[in-house]
């Protein structure tokens, strides 16, 4: 096991990258706090991980409310005894390019996502430091380095979560907090579903993503979780202020 004995708080473990990375992390030893608005999401990932052998436990919460950030640490932390990796997977995207994005969208993207990302960081630093380090992984995606049309809110959102992790590595290093940042590709999720949903012909919009990468395919979840994993560990034990693609070659094309 990689994560034995560890604490893991995974937001937007109710589906997606989260849900991989929550069940993968428990496999691998960690006891895994699971954080989303979507409560049946949540208790179904959690109840897998228990099903597993796992422990696991729920929070309902909204990641970009400031107060209930604060509070499920805190719970989080009593209940499993503190808190060693925190993985900030929940998103959200509204497509629409700055003409047509409207103000309250760009503000939900940004709530999400940035906001998310801030504040699950800042509600867990001081159980981080508690436990004397930890690993903070954060969720941007290849499009923050590469550009993409028709998403510019979710799209500026993720380069911030660029910005805000190399920041983050710096000012906290001397504690002995780790934070990196994963860029995954086009992976299969709800949220890329709805993505595509979006165009006048979502299966041309789908062909269209799965050429643009290398490798010819969509990404997994369990995928994107494997290089969560990664960085949660010992093993990336001098790896901190990085970028690391998971994104079938996306980049390089």
């Amino acid at each position: 096991m990689r994560l034995p004995g560890k604490v893991a708080v995974v937001t937007g473990g109710g589906s997606g990258i989260g849900a991989a990375t929550a069940r993968l992390f428990a496999r691998e030893g960690a006891r895994v706090a699971l954080v989303d608005r979507d409560a049946d999401g949540a208790e179904a990932c959690a109840a897998a991980i228990r099903a597993e052998g796992g422990a696991a436990l729920v929070r309902v919460s909204d990641v970009g409310d400031p107060d209930t950030s604060l509070a499920d640490a805190a719970f989080v932390a009593e209940a499993f005894g503190g808190i060693d990796v925190v993985v900030t997977a929940a998103g959200f995207s509204c497509g629409g390019t700055v003409e047509t994005t409207a103000p309250a969208d760009w503000d939900a993207v940004f709530r999400a996502n940035v906001g998310g990302t801030w504040l699950w960081a800042r509600a867990a630093l001081p159980h981080l430091r508690a436990r004397g380090g930890g690993s903070l992984v954060t969720v941007a995606s290849q499009l923050a380095l590469a550009g993409g049309r028709g998403n510019s809110a979710y799209i500026a959102a993720k380069g911030a979560i660029l910005s805000l992790t190399r920041t983050m590595a710096l000012d906290f290093a001397p504690d002995r907090i780790r934070v990196n940042a994963l860029v995954p590709g086009a992976i299969e999720t709800p949220m890329l579903a709805r993505s595509f949903r979006r165009n006048p012909d979502p299966d041309a919009a789908r062909e269209a993503s799965r050429a643009r990468h290398p490798l010819g395919r969509l990404g997994l979840a369990e995928e994107v979780a494997r290089a969560a994993l990664f960085l949660a560990g010992d093993e990336s034990s001098f790896t901190t202020g990085t970028t690391l693609a998971v994104d079938g070659g996306w980049l390089s094309a």
